[in-house]
């Protein structure tokens, strides 16, 4: 079981590769990563107890 993931993978269609790369780019910025970025937002969008819309990089 060397190949299985601890958690499903997920797939997101019709993010083009510019957004993709502009959003690691952004989450590595933020001190963060794209799934942890993902699921803080998700969290916050269901409204789940104490979840907080994940703080964006600062601006350029």
């Amino acid at each position: 079981m060397a190949n299985m993931h601890r958690y499903p993978v997920r797939g997101l269609r019709g993010i083009d590769d510019a957004l993709w790369e502009d959003f690691r780019a952004a989450t590595e910025l933020a001190q963060g990563d794209r799934s942890s970025t993902l699921r803080e937002f998700m969290e916050w969008f269901v409204r789940r107890d104490g979840a907080e819309l994940p703080t964006p990089p600062p601006a350029e």
